[in-house]
């Protein structure tokens, strides 16, 4: 009977340790750093993966701006049709690129060898760039782009510094400098110096999107690029609430049992 016992409040220990674990799983961690246009590497790609319509503005952004250079080799059209609810037709008008079929991989057009020769490497596939990088990292890498004369397309990157791609979006946001600012900071030797730290972007030539339409489309790329690094994810969110709400009952089933066997134990 202790056996019994002891397996059954294990069973609703543990059930209430998930349920609890999912509940919180979403709340932010304590301490958390502010975002500020200042302090960059806390800036979060914050988006509603069941956003259908988020997606869908993801996908025409990742057609018409990236797959010029990018693959998304392990995701079909079809299949991106059938889960983000875009009809054939329109999937074939829109997304599909010329001389493919709907069944088909998505592709780039661009030849590799042609690809290294331009930008000094071939660009990655971004399948499971979101998984790899995370979603966050690829906000911030297309968040923080300025100009840069000094280097051969023109443009550099406060999150991948030296980055081999260009400024593709730059007709949309514009362009825009860093300014910084100097710190004073103390070495272990006792010795004070002077070091530049970023401080923000300064506008320079104003892009077809105000800084809010831009923002808006740089999260349904990466939302986008979040979905395509593990399409079921859609259905695992959904199906993660019933799951919940099971281990819930569950719980209450448990305890149940457990006053049960219990109650002629005085």
């Amino acid at each position: 009977m202790r056996i019994k016992m002891r397996a059954l409040n294990a069973l609703m220990y543990g059930a209430l340790l998930l349920a609890a674990g999912a509940v919180f799983a979403a709340e932010p961690e304590a301490g958390a750093e502010e975002a500020t246009a200042t302090n960059w590497k806390a800036w979060h790609a914050d988006f509603d993966i069941a956003n259908r319509d988020a997606l869908q503005r993801g996908a025409r952004n990742f057609a018409n701006y990236c797959l010029g250079c990018h693959s998304l080799k392990y995701e079909r059209y079809s299949r991106l049709g059938q889960d983000l609810g875009i009809p054939p037709d329109l999937l074939n008008k829109y997304l599909v690129q010329p001389g493919d079929k709907d069944t088909n991989y998505i592709l780039t057009s661009m030849p590799a060898a042609d690809a290294e020769a331009w930008f000094g490497k071939t660009p990655p596939d971004l399948s499971l760039m979101a998984r790899a990088r995370g979603t966050d990292y690829l906000y911030r890498f297309l968040k923080t782009f300025y100009v840069d004369p000094t280097r051969q397309t023109g443009a550099n990157n406060l999150q991948l510094p030296a980055t081999a791609m260009p400024h593709v979006l730059s007709e949309l946001e514009g362009l825009k400098k860093p300014v910084y600012k100097s710190v004073e900071k103390k070495n272990e030797d006792g010795k004070t110096t002077t070091e530049q730290v970023f401080d923000h972007f300064e506008q320079v030539a104003p892009g077809r999107m105000n800084a809010e339409e831009y923002d808006a489309f740089v999260r349904d790329t990466v939302a986008f690029l979040s979905y395509v690094g593990e399409p079921a994810q859609i259905q695992r969110h959904s199906l993660g609430i019933w799951v919940v709400l099971f281990l819930l009952v569950f719980t209450w089933l448990a305890w149940l049992l457990k006053k049960e066997y219990w109650k002629d134990v005085r």
